[in-house]
């Protein structure tokens, strides 16, 4: 399946913590943090400013971003858990 974001929305595929400490000492799926940080996988053409304008975003495919632990929307797409976001919930690109 295809899949474009419309305006200032970006599609993220969430990258997963480890599960074992640097210690060895296997996490439970139950302790597990939700993950912060994931790779761009679609990103919309941009939203319009108070002129109409479209403004582009600063994020592009493949980047890797943190995100804030409760952002964005989870949807399933292809068996895959992806996160469907605005820009604005992206707190920076990491490299």
């Amino acid at each position: 399946m295809k899949f474009r974001p419309l305006h200032d929305r970006v599609v993220v595929e969430p990258i997963e913590s480890e599960t074992k400490t640097a210690g060895g000492i296997i996490i439970p799926d139950t302790a597990k943090e939700k993950p912060s940080q994931g790779k761009v996988i679609a990103v919309g053409p941009g939203a319009r400013d108070e002129t109409g304008k479209v403004q582009k975003l600063d994020v592009k495919a493949g980047d890797t971003v943190l995100y804030g632990k409760w952002s964005g929307t989870e949807v399933k797409l292809d068996g895959k858990t992806l996160l469907i976001m605005r820009e604005s919930d992206i707190m920076g690109v990491v490299g």
